[in-house]
């Protein structure tokens, strides 16, 4: 099943938008391609985060203060 594209108005950086203009050029993809691409790659790094939690989860919470003293304790700072 072929699901038509969505347009949408993305604001960039004019420095960004340039790099991307020239990332196009040089490897023949449309910006369109290099943005999907890049929202794609950051949404599976997403996902990947959520399923490390979910195995995480059982694990005891530890809090910050107590971890900062293990280390000094263990000579690491």
């Amino acid at each position: 099943m072929s699901v038509a594209n969505k347009r949408a108005t993305v604001y960039l950086d004019p420095v960004l938008h340039k790099a991307l203009r020239l990332q196009a050029v040089e490897t023949s993809r449309s910006v369109s391609d290099l943005i999907n691409d890049a929202v794609r790659n950051e949404l599976a790094q997403d996902t990947d985060d959520l399923a490390a939690f979910e195995q995480r989860r059982s694990e005891p919470a530890m809090e910050f203060g107590e971890f900062v003293k293990g280390l000094r304790r263990d000579g690491i700072l």
